[in-house]
């Protein structure tokens, strides 16, 4: 039987400035070391859900867990340094540093997690080897945009950048908000599977938000967000 990457119980978030329920979510399991793709109309809370698992935002009540630890149990210290070491985040918008180059974006978690740092080889060369290895995986030849700054890519390649970012250094949970979106459909399907195979190697549980059905058929599950956030019925 495997176990949760995820478990959330009774969980109930409202933004600061509302007194409305953005999620009310009763209950949520998801296995470790599976596919999980999550799909809604656009406000119903999956970016939101997202941040939460990622122990950026805390739930106003209710249970979060991710990779056993209790999020809601942690101090804000102890939650980042947790995200960094175990959750490798896709952020729709990328969030690359524009005055770094491509491996040192890629590089950027194992500068702030000592076990990524190790993952990922724990010695410099082997960092900038592991990082180049992940950038050709994902279609991106690093010596032909390496004297670029990241703002003078595409957008498709700036997202292949931060997927490498993502799944540097194994962390055991990839969070990815709408990965494939920059990508023709030609492209899309390829450039998942090349994440399936990275997460299947190293036993990474990846949960996605897509608003493309078409991928529905490469999930272990498929959750529709608008149907399971109750807030949505108020």
């Amino acid at each position: 039987m495997k176990k949760n990457a995820v478990f959330v119980r009774d969980l109930n978030f409202t933004w600061p400035a509302s007194t409305i329920s953005t999620l009310k979510i009763a209950y949520l399991n998801i296995p470790e070391n599976s596919r999980t793709l999550i799909q809604g109309p656009s406000g119903c809370g999956k970016t939101t859900l997202l941040s939460l698992l990622a122990g950026i935002v805390l739930p106003t009540s209710g249970q979060t867990v991710v990779l056993s630890e209790d999020l809601t149990k942690l101090s804000s210290k102890k939650s980042d340094a947790f995200r960094v070491d175990h959750i490798g985040f896709l952020f729709q918008q990328f969030n690359l540093i524009p005055y770094l180059n491509l491996i040192e974006n890629v590089l950027l978690p194992c500068r702030f997690s000592k076990l990524r740092y190790q993952n990922a080889g724990n010695t410099e060369s082997s960092l900038k080897d592991e990082a180049c290895r992940l950038l050709n995986l994902l279609g991106l030849e690093p010596d032909k945009f390496s004297h670029l700054a990241t703002q003078k890519l595409s957008v498709g390649q700036q997202q292949r950048v931060a997927a490498a970012r993502a799944l540097i250094g194994n962390p055991k949970l990839i969070l990815a908000d709408e990965p494939t979106s920059a990508l023709d459909p030609e492209n899309r399907l390829a450039f998942l599977r090349l994440i399936f195979r990275e997460c299947l190697k190293n036993q990474t549980t990846l949960i996605m938000v897509s608003h493309d059905t078409s991928l529905s058929a490469q999930f272990d599950q498929v959750i529709d967000l608008g149907v399971l956030n109750q807030a949505n019925e108020s």
